[in-house]
C-alpha cells in the first residue's frame, strides 16, 4: 500500500514539473538551405530557409522575408536576388516562400490586394499564411521574434506593403523593391519603417504609376500605384515631416554599363516612435532587384545595375528597427 501511494505521488509530482518547465526551445536547423512544408489554408505551401553559419550558436536570429515577383518562385528569388552571402556575413535567416498558381512551382502569384493573377481570384490568404510559415519556422529555428523584417521583387514587393498594413505587430520595417503599394486600405497598428526601392525606367512597375505591360504570354496587366506620391502618402501615415532630403546621391562609372546611371537617396525622418521611410530613386536600370544577379532576362526586365547593393542597404536599414514590445 505504501509502495504504490508512493509511486502515484512520485508520478503527480512528475507530471506537476512537466507541466511547470517550459517546453524546450526549437533545437534550431543545420546552416544551409532547407525546404519547408506546411498546410495552410488548406492549401499545401513551402518556402525556403537559408540558415547562416551563426546558428550553430544556438541563439535566436533575426528574419527577412524576400518575397518572390509575380510568375517567379522562391528558387528564383534565392537565386536571383543574392541575398545569402550577406544573411551568412550578418548573421541572419534569408527565407523565401512561395506564392500560388495554377501549378505548385511555377508563375507563382502573390495576393497583394488588387495584384496579383491567380493569388488575388482565388482570394488566398498570404498575409495569414506568412504569419503560419513564422510559426512552423520559429518551431523549428529560434528566432527574434522582435527582429522580422519583410522585402521583395514586383508582385513581392507589394506583399511587404500589404505585411506593413496588416502584420505589423509582427514585422518590424520593410524594403520593397520595384513594386509599390496597391493596397491602399486600411492602417497599420503601429508606423512600420519603409525603405523602397525603385527606378524610373522601370518598364514594368511604371515609376508614375498606370497600366504595366502585359505579362509575357498573357494579356494579363496591373495597375501600378506612382511611387512618389505612394511614399509621401506612407510618409505622412507614420508621422514624418512632410519634406524629405537628399543624404546620398551616386553616379555610374563613365565607360561601364552602367556609365549613365544614378541612384538618389531620400529620407523623411525622424518620424513617429524613432520611424523613418527611404526612397532609393534610380535611373537608368530596369524593373530589377540593385546588386542582384546581372544582366537577368534584360529584355523583359531591362537594364541591371550594381550601383547600389539593395542587400546590403536594406540590411543596415533594418537593424535599426524593432517591434516593440508589448505593454
Amino acid at each position: 500500500m505504501d509502495g504504490a501511494h508512493a509511486v502515484r505521488q512520485g508520478a503527480l509530482l512528475a507530471l506537476v514539473v512537466a507541466l511547470l518547465v517550459p517546453a524546450p526551445a526549437a533545437a534550431g536547423l543545420e546552416p544551409g538551405n532547407h525546404r519547408v512544408a506546411l498546410q495552410h489554408d488548406g492549401r499545401p505551401r513551402v518556402y525556403i530557409v537559408h540558415v547562416p553559419p551563426a546558428a550553430r550558436d544556438g541563439q535566436p536570429l533575426p528574419v527577412v522575408l524576400s518575397f518572390h515577383g509575380g510568375g517567379g518562385n522562391a528558387e528564383n528569388q534565392q537565386k536571383y536576388s543574392r541575398m545569402d552571402p550577406v544573411a551568412d556575413v550578418e548573421g541572419f535567416l534569408a527565407v523565401y516562400p512561395d506564392g500560388t498558381g495554377r501549378m505548385s512551382d511555377r508563375l507563382l502569384t502573390w495576393n497583394a490586394g488588387t495584384c496579383c493573377a491567380y493569388s488575388v481570384v482565388n482570394r488566398v490568404d498570404d498575409v495569414g499564411f506568412t504569419l503560419a510559415l513564422l510559426s512552423d519556422l520559429e518551431a523549428r529555428q529560434p528566432i527574434e521574434r522582435r527582429r522580422v523584417y519583410a522585402t521583395g521583387l514586383s508582385n513581392g514587393a507589394m506583399m511587404a506593403w500589404r505585411l506593413a498594413v496588416e502584420a505589423s505587430d509582427r514585422v518590424a520595417a520593410i524594403a520593397p523593391v520595384a513594386g509599390a503599394r496597391v493596397l491602399k486600405v486600411g492602417q497599420p497598428a503601429r508606423p512600420v519603417s519603409v525603405m523602397h526601392f525603385h527606378s524610373v525606367d522601370d518598364p514594368r512597375a511604371l515609376y508614375n504609376g498606370g497600366l504595366g505591360p502585359p505579362f509575357p504570354m498573357t494579356t494579363s496587366q496591373v495597375l501600378h500605384s506612382a511611387v512618389e506620391p505612394t511614399i509621401r502618402e506612407w510618409a505622412a501615415t507614420i508621422g514624418c515631416p512632410a519634406e524629405s532630403r537628399v543624404t546620398a546621391e551616386l553616379k555610374g562609372q563613365a565607360g561601364t554599363k552602367e556609365a549613365g546611371h544614378t541612384a538618389t537617396r531620400y529620407v523623411w525622418g525622424p518620424c513617429r516612435d524613432g520611424g523613418e521611410v527611404v526612397l532609393w530613386k534610380l535611373a537608368g536600370a530596369g524593373h530589377v532587384w540593385p546588386g542582384g544577379l546581372p544582366d537577368y532576362l534584360p529584355r523583359l526586365l531591362g537594364p541591371s545595375t550594381s550601383l547600389v547593393d539593395a542587400n546590403v542597404e536594406m540590411w543596415r536599414f533594418f537593424q535599426r528597427f524593432t517591434v516593440p514590445l508589448t505593454r
